[in-house]
């Protein structure tokens, strides 16, 4: 029996894990209290770690699907099927990948995500980023010239905050690492601090707001519109220390006119006089920050309603301020310049649709339309790596039938599940206790600078592949060099290339190519911390709070942030267009719960036990008009498809709305999931419309989804 302390790979706020072993089995899971971050935090998912580590139904071998059935082979084999049947597809544009969010969950995915990307060589790649945070990657890049510069709420500072659309109580944060957001909030008030949640449901962040706010689901953007016009027609706009670094704020007002108070009330259900309140009380807090998530990004205006996000941050002065919203700076990244050749998309168009390239990949919505369409170029072979499209991606239907017409597929992970059930073969890769974990992506998000770094908790078994080895025979097939490739050859290569790129002149430590890669990144790193330091220091090394990093953090031609960015503004009359066009029919939105990530958690037995999770809420009001019961079957349509769910009354949801979970829909033949089968629950994708985008950021419209509902 020993202990091992770890990080938490299950959601974005990286809790500092303490874990017993026995063996080859995690035994017992507890927070760990001398976290540097967490301090002992832990949310239901990290407690069952263990159980999801030890899952019976987790792969361990290769599957090759022949005359129908999959069949177990070594790796050898299926790293070999594999380089013989990409020889079919000459054009790499017939060969597409999807990459889901267990890619960033992980230290390989953080590292050699986009090499594979890149060794590839298809435009036709498609990620999760299009399903629900898009438009703050483009309106970050459009405003401040980087993707990856998204400024953070600074909770532990702050004297006030407004919450659209977001739920960290029961998430922990999304594009905001906050382990023990709840403690956060709770801290907040104590000190004398307010904070608002603006949400047709009463989630349980909502429930210990001092203030919530209910509005018609897919109008934030009206909301914080009017919140803009209201600072400038109360003369309430104070920059601060940002006036030298800001352009064309005063402009803003102009394209605000209007969305005055008045004007957006009846369309979002917020009294007018609630919203000149609350833009006196952002304006009036020494610190404050307004913060939007998946409320504000899965809707038709996702990208303007990000902009306006930041841009009521940066009018009341509080970008880049403590207590207000702040750029992280992670120990593996460097500081800038304060210049930048800026953001841009459409480099290259989708062959069918003519949808621009964003970030690199493609709306992942048009992927389906790129398996179907006939012509050269066509999608007839896909990779994906960690992701569930299945079940994650708007009209679901379409997406298995696509799934299932394709000549070739290859699928990285775990399990048999709705989408790998699609594949030819499937590479299985290793469960957490087994895997190296440094957070790539989420330090860049967290609300404190911190580091950590921790090894694997129990040896790889002896003929198991790695994450990274599966990364790099992929990527060896790819380049064609075959799957038999001298890897330790490769990464040394590679590593060589990087050092002289960073003028690093030592020789960079570790038992592992990922290893010596991080620590080459974290020794020319903003803080010049190594390896061996984070190795000696298993809770993780505190770096500070958040400090200002302006102008430094910049990367737009100017060296200012670019306040009013031609697509944004040339977007707002189609918003003006959708304030004078009421919303009559019933919607629905999603919801996430503390037992649940996505499609993940579904097969661990403590995270799905008891009251049922997947079910359709429904407000009192609208359940006696409609003829339904709590406990009760519902019929729900939409344009694109029909299903049953289990109905629960509560005046936790607002009149006109129903909400139902994401993430399920595990009852389809061919999976291997036998709790979640147990737990089926429905998916809501089978009603989301694959039509309806935010065009800016190509980002799928999951939330506002007209329906109709009867008793089933």
């Amino acid at each position: 029996m020993r202990t091992v302390f770890t990080t938490c790979p299950l959601c974005e706020a990286t809790c500092g894990l303490e874990l017993t072993v026995e063996g080859d089995r995690i035994t017992k899971v507890r927070g760990d209290r001398e976290d540097e971050f967490s301090r002992g935090f832990i949310c239901p998912k990290g407690a069952s770690l263990g159980t999801l580590d030890a899952d019976p139904d987790r792969l361990s071998t290769p599957l090759i699907k022949r005359d129908g059935e999959f069949q177990e082979v070594t790796w050898d084999e299926a790293f070999t099927y594999i380089d013989e049947r990409l020889k079919d597809f000459p054009d790499r544009n017939s060969v597409g990948m999807y990459l889901g969010n267990p890619v960033v969950h992980s230290l390989a995915g953080g590292l050699y995500a986009g090499p594979l990307r890149k060794a590839l060589g298809s435009r036709n790649v498609f990620t999760a980023s299009t399903v629900d945070q898009m438009p703050k990657h483009v309106q970050c890049g459009y405003v401040f010239g980087s993707i990856f510069s998204i400024p953070v709420p600074d909770i532990d500072r702050t004297d006030f905050m407004l919450v659209l659309g977001a739920d960290p109580f029961s998430s922990n944060g999304s594009l905001w690492t906050v382990p023990d957001a709840p403690g956060r909030f709770k801290e907040l008030q104590k000190r004398g601090g307010r904070f608002v949640v603006v949400d047709p449901r009463r989630s349980r962040t909502a429930q210990a707001a001092d203030q919530h706010v209910v509005i018609r689901p897919g109008t934030d953007v009206f909301l914080l519109l009017a919140l803009i016009h209201e600072l400038f027609a109360q003369d309430l706009v104070d920059l601060k220390d940002l006036t030298n670094h800001v352009t064309d704020h005063l402009v803003i007002r102009e394209h605000v006119e209007p969305f005055g108070p008045d004007a957006v009330s009846a369309r979002t259900g917020v009294e007018a006089e609630t919203i000149r309140e609350l833009a006196r009380t952002l304006a009036a807090a020494d610190r404050a920050a307004v913060y939007g998530r998946i409320g504000t990004t899965t809707v038709e205006f996702g990208t303007v309603a990000s902009w306006a996000v930041d841009t009521l941050n940066v009018l009341t002065g509080n970008l880049d301020r403590p207590g207000g919203v702040m750029w992280p700076l992670p120990a593996h990244s460097r500081r800038g310049t304060g210049r930048g050749k800026g953001f841009g998309i459409g480099r290259w168009h989708s062959r069918v649709k003519g949808h621009p390239e964003v970030m690199g990949e493609f709306r992942a919505v048009t992927m389906v339309v790129e398996i179907e369409t006939p012509g050269e170029g066509q999608v007839r072979a896909l990779f994906t790596i960690g992701g569930n499209p299945a079940l994650s991606l708007p009209n679901s239907a379409r997406v298995n039938d696509a799934l299932s017409s394709l000549d070739f597929m290859v699928s990285v992970d775990p399990y048999l599940n709705e989408t790998t059930r699609h594949a030819d073969v499937i590479l299985p890769t290793p469960p957490p206790s087994r895997r190296d974990h440094y957070d790539i992506a989420f330090l860049n998000n967290s609300v404190r600078n911190v580091v950590k770094y921790s090894r694997a908790a129990i040896p790889l078994e002896e003929g198991r592949v790695d994450e990274t080895d599966i990364f790099f025979r992929l990527a060896t097939i790819f380049s064609g060099l075959g799957p038999d490739a001298d890897l330790d050859a490769i990464a040394a290569f590679q590593l060589k290339e990087l050092q002289q790129k960073l003028g690093a002149d030592f020789e960079p430590e570790g038992e592992t190519r990922e290893e010596r890669l991080l620590d080459l990144k974290l020794r020319t790193g903003a803080y010049g911390v190594s390896l061996r330091q984070l190795l000696e220091n298993p809770h993780g090394i505190d770096l500070g709070p958040l400090t200002s990093r302006l102008p430094e953090i910049l990367r737009t031609p100017s060296g200012k942030i670019e306040l009013t960015p031609q697509p944004i503004v040339d977007d707002l009359p189609r918003v003006l267009s959708a304030l004078h066009s009421p919303e009559t029919e019933l919607v629905l939105v999603g919801r996430r719960h503390l037992r649940s990530n996505n499609s993940w958690m579904h097969n661990v037995p403590a995270l799905v036990k008891g009251k049922p999770l997947c079910t359709l809420l429904v407000n009192p009001g609208d359940a006696g008009r409609l003829g339904l019961h709590d406990g009760g079957s519902a019929q729900v349509t939409s344009r694109v498809g029909k299903i049953e769910v289990l109905v629960e009354v509560t005046a936790d949801i607002a009149p006109g709305v129903v909400s139902l979970p994401h993430g399920w829909g595990h009852d389809q033949p061919g999976t291997q999931l036998t709790v979640a089968r147990e737990h089926a629950g429905v998916n809501v994708n089978l009603l989301t419309d694959d039509l309806r985008i935010d065009p800016l950021s190509g980002t799928a419209v999951l939330n506002g989804t007209r329906v109709q509902v009867v008793p089933a």
